[in-house]
């Protein structure tokens, strides 16, 4: 199982002025990022303040870069044992990838779904694998802040899947159990296979990636209501047991529910937020180390594609077109070398 072997030091804003690159120790705990653009040199993390009243912006800086692929995966593990949710947009392409990392996210996980629709297939393994691979790789390459790829129940063939998740720059992945030709759940013992093969592949190749082990029960609401929790918390255990260093349970929103899995399973856990979610702070409070979009926020977009086309058919006008828009050259700085 993968441990994080450095510390994340938050400094408050007012001491940000004094540090320097000069003063910077001579050697770092903290890996370093390769020689990147200034921009990427402070990022803007979403932390709430300690009342968990409102959320308030401060800047996280990384005092030195990650140089290495190895590197960005312990400092992603990390993430999952700071102070503070690790709060995950999900990109689908280098636009929606880029415009998350200059929020000033530490971190950008891809959808599955929200890739597949972009290239024109359906959701649940309907992409090839090939072609998933390659949208992650083309990504991870347009930024410098670690990447973690929905990979869904791994496309028939976990070994290959996990080295080329490695081969794309990725540091870590979503793995779930849900069997999409079958619409059932794989057998707890194939699940806790892959996850074993996916570290044995990783390990062997240099990246301990991190691993986010998902069961479907509550999302697709399989077997009797009652006995879905006591089913998700036997499955993330022994998904926790053979490697995994997070586990992910979508579908569930009630703050009742998801204390218990916090108190159960003493881990982090990774929800899926959407409509009735709790807000982050109250997630936090509950225990949430890690949140997700999934397809949210590119579904948001398409949403708004149908606005503005069909306000262009109906009224000839260009309200939801220009409101909010990202001005072109703001675009195009986005992927300035």
């Amino acid at each position: 199982m993968l441990s994080c072997n450095f510390n994340i030091n938050i400094a408050e804003p007012a001491s940000f002025a004094k540090e320097t690159a000069s003063s910077a120790p001579a050697t770092d705990p903290l890996p370093q990022f390769a020689q990147v653009s200034p921009r990427s040199r402070f990022v803007c993390a979403a932390i709430f303040s300690r009342q968990f009243k409102q959320a308030r912006a401060v800047a996280l800086e990384y005092n030195v870069r990650m140089k290495t692929q190895s590197e960005k995966a312990e400092f992603f593990c990390s993430l999952h044992r700071g102070p503070e949710i690790l709060v995950l947009p999900n990109a689908w392409d280098c636009a929606s990838a880029r415009v998350f990392e200059e929020a000033g996210f530490p971190a950008i996980a891809t959808t599955s779904a929200g890739i597949a629709f972009s290239l024109g297939y359906s959701d649940g393994e309907r992409i090839p694998q090939d072609v998933m691979l390659t949208a992650v790789s083309r990504i991870s390459g347009c930024v410098s802040v670690p990447v973690t790829a929905d990979l869904e129940a791994g496309y028939g063939d976990v070994a290959k899947t996990t080295a080329g998740l490695i081969a794309a720059g990725a540091v870590g992945l979503n793995l779930e159990d849900m069997d999409h030709e079958s619409r059932a759940l794989a057998p707890i013992a194939a699940q806790i296979e892959k996850i074993a093969m996916i570290r044995r592949i990783a390990t062997g190749l240099g990246v301990n990636v991190v691993i986010n082990a998902r069961t479907d029960v509550f999302l697709a609401e399989i077997g009797e209501a009652a006995t879905r929790l006591d089913r998700s918390c036997e499955r993330l255990r022994a998904y926790i047991a053979a490697g995994a260093d997070c586990v992910f349970l979508p579908g569930v929103a009630d703050e009742s529910i998801i204390r218990r899995v916090v108190e159960a399973l003493k881990y982090p856990l990774n929800i899926l937020v959407g409509a009735n979610s709790p807000a982050i702070p109250r997630l936090r409070e509950l225990g949430v180390a890690r949140i997700s979009v999934g397809s949210g926020i590119m579904r948001a977009t398409l949403g708004l594609t149908r606005r503005i086309t069909q306000e262009l058919k109906q009224s000839g006008t260009y309200t939801a077109l220009l409101e909010g828009a990202i001005p072109f050259a703001e675009a195009n700085a986005l992927f300035d070398k």
